[in-house]
């Protein structure tokens, strides 16, 4: 299947937090013989701040907008299916509804949202937005996370069909390493300041640094440079995704933070998640509802509600135990969560194949 994409980047991590999931995701239909050109617009000095360095599974296009997009709407229509993902960064809303027009008879068209959570809050908001009146229009929607609340919502606003396709694990590219002594700490926290994020990083990471100051932290991502620190805590800047597995190998614990939205809604594991665990990182996530549905709290990922939990977590638990935990996190994601399995979903659900197949059977059926 012809498969052509409109998203924010495949090339490049840098303000982009989906990079991982399109990456994992599209090469593994790859891999199940589509044909993939992702089209990324040239914005937020991206194209300056490459990462990716295989990216032979996927045509990649860079465009200007709006300039470039017609004639971008007009090449798509050569495809069998065309994905519009959320969060473009340019134009979505002349995306949005630009590949609804262009649909060639027999072809599909599906909306990709990878925040759901923000997406329907900003159509709740706004009843006069134009995407509530595309929505029924799409052959499907699929989303990258938000469990059963997400999928009613979508129904709820006329959707023919709802599926998440939750982040997962490439274990090419996020597994374990050696540890650098230069990016030892006891907690290491990577994620962009955003304004939905900053009050859950001072309540959980920085209030942690503050109780503990006896202990080493590490800061990473872009935009926290205006922002005062904790002395035992140091900013490492953008980590791009060569460094992932550095950064949490090097870490006694790692430490995840949902967004507001995401919290709220819960079932939206972010690509942190899965990129520690092929680390085989310890994990401590901030609590939310349907974690225990991708790993046995206490066991493969530890929930933390307040600071200072994780300050007891990091006290308490030795090296050892934090290599026992990864270790079974790992083990947990590349059984039940690995990018070839949740691939395999999509390719089953667009190609109209029966359900009634374990995701495991049916991979290991395919041969992938």
């Amino acid at each position: 299947m012809k498969i052509f994409v409109f998203g924010s980047s495949l090339t490049s991590s840098y303000w982009n937090g989906a990079a991982t999931y399109y990456r994992g995701l599209y090469k593994s239909l790859h891999a199940l013989g589509h044909h993939v050109t992702f089209a990324e617009p040239d914005i937020y000095q991206r194209q300056q701040n490459r990462d990716l360095l295989d990216c032979s599974y996927a045509k990649v296009v860079v465009y200007n907008p709006p300039a470039e997009i017609p004639e971008l709407l007009a090449r798509s229509a050569g495809s069998d299916l065309v994905i519009k993902h959320s969060g473009v960064g340019a134009d979505d809303e002349i995306l949005e509804e630009g590949v609804l027009v262009h649909r060639r008879p027999g072809q599909r068209v599906a909306f990709w949202d990878v925040d759901a959570p923000a997406t329907l809050a900003r159509l709740e908001e706004n009843r006069s937005h134009p995407l509530r009146e595309l929505i029924p229009k799409y052959d499907f929607i699929f989303t990258y996370g938000g469990g059963s609340p997400v999928v009613e919502h979508y129904l709820h606003l006329g959707a023919r069909n709802c599926t998440p396709i939750y982040n997962g694990l490439d274990p090419d590219t996020h597994y374990p390493v050696e540890q650098d002594p230069n990016l030892a700490c006891d907690l290491a926290f990577v994620a962009h300041r955003l304004p939905d994020r900053e009050h859950r990083v001072e309540q959980f990471f920085l209030q942690a640094a503050e109780l503990a100051p006896e202990m080493k932290f590490i800061l990473g991502g872009e935009g926290w440079s205006s922002r005062p620190l904790p002395p035992n805590v140091r900013w490492i800047g953008h980590v791009g995704t060569k460094d992932h597995n550095r950064v949490n190998c090097s870490a006694r614990m790692v430490l995840n933070i949902n967004r507001d939205s995401m919290a709220r809604v819960g079932f939206s594991p972010p690509t942190r998640v899965f990129e520690a665990a092929g680390a085989g990182a310890c994990l401590i996530t901030d609590s939310w509802t349907g974690v225990d549905e991708f790993f046995i709290p206490g066991q493969e990922i530890l929930l933390a509600s307040s600071a200072t939990d994780i300050v007891s977590y990091l006290r308490r638990l030795s090296p050892r135990d934090c290599a026992r935990i990864g270790a079974k996190m790992r083990q947990r994601a590349l059984q039940d969560h690995t990018y070839n399995l949740r691939a395999l979903k999509f390719h089953y659900l667009v190609e109209g194949q029966p359900e009634g197949v374990s995701e495991r059977e049916k991979l290991v059926e395919s041969g992938a």
